[in-house]
């Protein structure tokens, strides 16, 4: 006990203290270790989010032109002539004869029409004739008489002038009913329908008894006119072609192309180059072209669909990139080139055609460019990028570094069933 009357206080042991250290220094471990992991996961999210800041791209390098170019365009048959055929006469229809498909000859009979009315008119049209000419006979003789007794005291001058000039009136009266009669011998002639050239009948509209009338064919219930007929001469067809604004520069004579139908599967058709409309639709930017086939065995119908292959020459001198790698901005067309640094170069491009999915350009680029496909809409000039490669099944068909593989000329503006899965892409 101490002078106060109080007990000391225990000693700790040693062993006491040795754990109350290890304790410490364990706390003390502790603490500094999750400082040191929280600097470190620090450390690693500014590395991560530097790394994260820094854009990926994909790059490719511009490819040759094609030596050839490809156009697969819908097209429409018509017939080298073709004519709908009306009455020029009013009657009823008394009997046809040719019925669709049939061949018919030029000048060959189509149908025949009954007019009453007219056969009445062509009748008196005659009679008046024959009354003219009566009375022009009996002229003629009375200005003879006339004539013989000029001179002396039994007529004057006047009166044998008055029975010539008489006569000369009815002469103008049989001419007028000569051609009365010739008229109405002219329209008794279309009371035959005829064909206007060798061909075949695609359509006809009269039957026995529809009444027709002049100029205006086959009279319906509701009032409206048809033809009668329709002939077409299909021994050789045109094709109608539109052909995009963007590839009018392959219209000329030495224009061929490839004509498929789809009730002749695998059977082509050689078509040449006929005319052109040397205009562009407004609405479409296309321009009208013609061509010819042959169609001598008769396979190819009017009105019937086509498509036509066709295949112009290229320049392989003029560098293309996918339409996916241009950026159009303020500055114009561009496209984002990688430089030695990995740096992003914004170089201004003038393209030229568009074939597809893939366009020509002119002039702003080499064939050694590493080119950003698909460049997002953010990047900046300088900016540092790290290269990627391809996503596989989407994007990988010539999406390398590496110069690029020419795998064919085929570049269509209306790829038929086969894409280039090198040039897909949503620009971001």
């Amino acid at each position: 006990m101490t002078a106060t009357g109080e007990n000391p206080p225990p000693r700790m042991s040693g062993r006491a203290r040795l754990y109350v250290t290890l304790g410490g220094v364990v706390v003390a471990a502790i603490v500094a270790g999750g400082i040191l992991e929280r600097r470190i996961h620090v450390s690693h999210l500014k590395d991560a989010a530097q790394d994260a800041a820094i854009p990926r791209v994909q790059v490719i390098l511009p490819q040759k032109g094609p030596k050839t170019r490809t156009l697969d365009l819908p097209g429409n048959i018509s017939a080298w002539y073709q004519a709908p055929i009306f009455a020029q006469v009013s009657g009823y229809v008394q009997m046809w004869y040719k019925d669709i498909g049939a061949k018919v000859k030029a000048g060959e009979i189509l149908a025949t029409i009954d007019t009453p009315g007219l056969d009445a008119q062509y009748a008196a049209s005659k009679a008046n004739f024959d009354v003219a000419m009566a009375r022009y006979r009996l002229a003629q003789i009375t200005a003879r008489r006339w004539r013989a007794l000029q001179g002396t005291q039994a007529v004057s001058q006047q009166e044998v002038d008055v029975q010539a000039a008489n006569a000369e009136v009815n002469q103008a009266e049989v001419e007028a009913a000569r051609h009365e009669v010739s008229r109405y011998a002219a329209l008794i002639a279309f009371k035959q329908i005829v064909a206007p050239f060798d061909g075949v009948v695609t359509s006809r509209l009269a039957d026995v008894g529809d009444y027709v009338n002049a100029g205006g064919g086959d009279v319906s219930s509701r009032g409206n006119a048809t033809e009668l007929f329709s002939v077409a001469d299909v021994h050789r067809m045109r094709v109608f072609v539109s052909v995009p604004q963007d590839y009018a520069d392959i219209i000329s004579p030495k224009l061929e192309g490839d004509v498929s139908v789809p009730q002749y599967p695998g059977r082509v058709f050689k078509a040449k180059f006929l005319a052109t409309a040397k205009a562009f639709s407004a609405g479409t930017r296309t321009v009208t072209t013609e061509l010819v086939v042959d169609n001598d065995k008769r396979e190819l119908w009017p009105d019937s669909y086509a498509n036509v292959h066709f295949v112009a020459p290229g320049d392989p001198d003029i560098l293309i990139v996918p339409e996916g790698a241009l950026v159009f901005r303020a500055q114009g067309m561009q496209v984002a080139v990688v430089d030695a640094d990995d740096r992003i170069r914004l170089r201004n491009v003038t393209v030229g055609t568009n074939l597809g999915t893939k366009v020509q350009v002119l002039a702003g680029i080499g064939p050694k460019d590493r080119i950003v496909n698909n460049p997002s809409a953010g990047l900046l000039e300088g900016q540092k990028v790290y290269l990627v490669g391809a996503t596989p099944g989407y994007n990988d068909a010539g999406a390398t570094a590496s110069p690029a593989v020419d795998k064919g000329d085929d570049v269509r503006a209306m790829p038929a069933g086969d894409s280039n899965a090198g040039d897909t892409g949503v620009r971001q």
